[in-house]
């Protein structure tokens, strides 16, 4: 005889373990009102997320909602989150407590429906005047262990300029187990001065875990062309694993002749002393990101060969950033970059027992912040020589 199940203990088996899916590669990770239900109003959070903007300016606005203009009908229910940057340099973000944290070293995948509203009249804070914020921004999704910390910046979506809502796709590797997540604008970089604009999120979907591709080499390996300038900000994934390779003999030194192998960025192995710094000008990286782009590979191949003869300097790589960015973002983009370098000169064979690095983020400033050539200078990578043994 066939035992049949009543429905009712169905039902309660099923809403029991509905919160705890799981799937082969780990636990489904919720948000709460992800799609940002609430009564229309501007400057306003809606439910369950907290807001992480400025404490001088208002918080974002649940859409649509008549006072700036926006229309747009949800993509998802009856509301929808539109948030802005502004010309005075400050720029919205929201967050929340997950379900349960992010798993160091474990991949997502996250989804939620983006677009841009061609109206969203407000006053520009520079000018005090009426504005339509409407310029493309981004969204970037930061991990983090409070509400509106941003440890790590998780990943980023492209300028967003489609005025109908869009699906964009987003991948997280975290570095640590964050509890919480943060959706912020920005603008687009390098961006030389900060222009009012806007974004409307809709319909976030649960983080789910998935397979972690093939490990990823930060820095220059094989690199294709990109032809982009020194960003004004930014780290992806600031602290990424690197492949091993198999070291490489070093030539003696050459340490009694001044030949190009023991010069640096015109610097002759002569001048070098300990605590001397040199500034590698031709090193850049892409735009929101520590990797290396690939016009920067001559500079770099010249910091390994003069480091590949002349065996007896050890050298710190410290990053740089302009002074556009907040101290910890600063820190963690500068750090990225610096190990970037570093990392590099490991794989093609220098012992990482000579090269070491760190992120002084904006706090060592050779220039101006207030123009554009004043920043470019400020973000750099330095070359410390620690010691000549």
């Amino acid at each position: 005889m066939k035992f049949v199940w009543p429905l009712a203990m169905s039902l309660l088996l099923l809403s029991f373990f509905a919160p705890t899916m799981v799937t082969a590669q780990g636990e489904v990770i919720t948000l709460d009102n992800p799609s940002f239900e609430d009564m229309p109003r501007h400057s306003q959070t809606p439910r369950y997320w907290t807001n992480c903007g400025p404490l001088s300016e208002s918080p974002p606005d649940i859409q649509p909602e008549f006072t700036f203009q926006v229309t747009k009908p949800a993509y998802s229910g009856n509301t929808y989150l539109g948030m802005v940057v502004r010309d005075n340099d400050t720029w919205e973000s929201i967050g929340q407590l997950l379900s349960q944290p992010l798993q160091n070293g474990a991949c997502y995948s996250f989804s939620i429906k983006l677009a841009r509203s061609l109206s969203y009249y407000s006053v520009s804070r520079e000018k005090n005047v009426p504005a339509n914020y409407i310029k493309p921004v981004k969204l970037r999704i930061w991990g983090g262990f409070g509400s509106c910390d941003k440890r790590e910046l998780l990943d980023e979506s492209p300028l967003i300029s489609n005025p109908d809502w869009k699906e964009f796709n987003f991948k997280f590797e975290p570095g640590a187990d964050y509890s919480h997540i943060v959706l912020e604008v920005f603008y687009q970089t390098p961006s030389l001065f900060p222009y009012n604009g806007n974004l409307l999120l809709d319909d976030a979907s649960q983080l789910e875990p998935m397979p972690c591709a093939e490990e990823v080499v930060e820095g220059p390996q094989d690199p294709e062309p990109t032809g982009q300038p020194l960003a004004s900000v930014t780290p992806r994934s600031p602290d990424p694993q690197v492949t091993p390779v198999q070291p490489v003999t070093e030539p003696p030194a050459n340490n009694n002749q001044e030949t190009a192998t023991s010069t640096l960025a015109g610097v002759k192995r002569s001048e070098m002393t300990a605590g001397k710094t040199i500034t590698l000008d031709d090193l850049q990286f892409e735009a929101d990101s520590s990797r290396i782009i690939t016009a920067s590979l001559p500079a770099l191949e010249e910091l390994r060969n003069f480091m590949a003869n002349n065996t007896d300097v050890v050298i710190e790589v410290g990053g740089h950033t302009n002074g556009w960015a907040d101290a910890r973002y600063a820190e963690t983009l500068s750090t990225a970059r610096a190990k970037s370098v570093a990392d590099y000169l490991v794989r093609k064979g220098i012992p990482r027992s000579r090269v070491r690095y760190k992120g002084y983020g904006k706090d060592v400033p050779i220039d101006t912040n207030e123009t554009a050539a004043g920043r470019r200078r400020n973000q750099r990578v330095e070359i410390k020589i620690l010691d000549v043994r």
